[in-house]
């Protein structure tokens, strides 16, 4: 009896099912046992993975909890590419209708963050715009269409998203914050890193993606009326996020 490759690979992801009819040692045995081995080896594996994948996640719940969960998101959500830089993409969407963990409402949002850390890690590189286009005359600036870097990564969330990284990050890092904090990930070096956004800076970056920049800023100050552009452009030009103005 053949066996097809959903049945194959529903049996690898699901420790309780049954060995897959058909398998054979290669000498006519039952491969059973081969097959459990192999099994354990696979789960272990990308267990493995999605702890290095998560790694604000997994300290905010404990290492043991971590490993359930991800084992019971491997299952729900199996790898779709071979690539393992995407796997644990759905993993966000997962913790959010997971109900066991529902009154951890930010876990979502920074396994979000976690993911876009090492999308930017992986992201191509790019050279930074000197900093001299603070100098720029505002009607030239106000036309000008932003570029931001590959590695660069725009997260939203009611959250303290930023705080929350810090906290588990950053040694003497303060208590997060009560209060909703966006985030922008930039990768000046090797290593990406998250940043706390001024407030209005996610709309206007976000608007500067298809719009020009003066555009723009009155989509950041409809948000934010006392949006601070320079205090973002310093931002962004000190994370070295600016690659283009056109």
């Amino acid at each position: 009896m053949s066996v097809t490759q959903t049945e194959f690979r529903r049996s690898v992801l699901d420790p309780e099912a049954p060995a897959p009819g058909g398998l054979s040692d290669g000498r006519g045995g039952a491969a059973d046992r081969r097959f459990a081995v192999y099994r354990n080896n696979v789960t272990v594996s990308l267990t493995d993975a999605m702890e290095s994948a998560f790694p604000t996640v997994a300290k905010l719940i404990g290492p043991e909890s971590f490993r359930s969960l991800a084992r019971l998101a491997l299952r729900a959500h199996p790898p779709r590419s071979p690539l393992m830089m995407e796997f644990g993409a759905d993993f966000p969407a997962f913790l959010e209708g997971f109900e066991p963990l529902a009154h951890l409402g930010y876990l979502p949002d920074v396994a979000r963050l976690d993911h876009a850390m090492r999308l930017s890690y992986h992201a191509a590189d790019a050279d930074p715009l000197p900093a001299a286009v603070q100098s720029m005359p505002p009607d030239q600036l106000a036309t000008a269409r932003l570029q931001l870097a590959p590695a660069c990564r725009i997260l939203r969330s009611r959250w303290p998203l930023h705080g929350i990284w810090r906290f588990n990050h950053e040694d003497g890092a303060p208590q997060p914050q009560a209060r909703p904090e966006d985030v922008l990930i930039a990768r000046p070096g090797y290593d990406p890193a998250p940043h706390l956004l001024p407030p209005g800076g996610a709309a206007f970056l976000t608007a500067a993606a298809s719009a020009p920049l003066g555009n723009a800023y009155e989509a950041a100050l409809t948000e934010t009326p006392d949006f601070d552009l320079t205090a973002l452009l310093s931002l962004l030009i000190g994370t070295g996020a600016i690659t283009a103005l056109e």
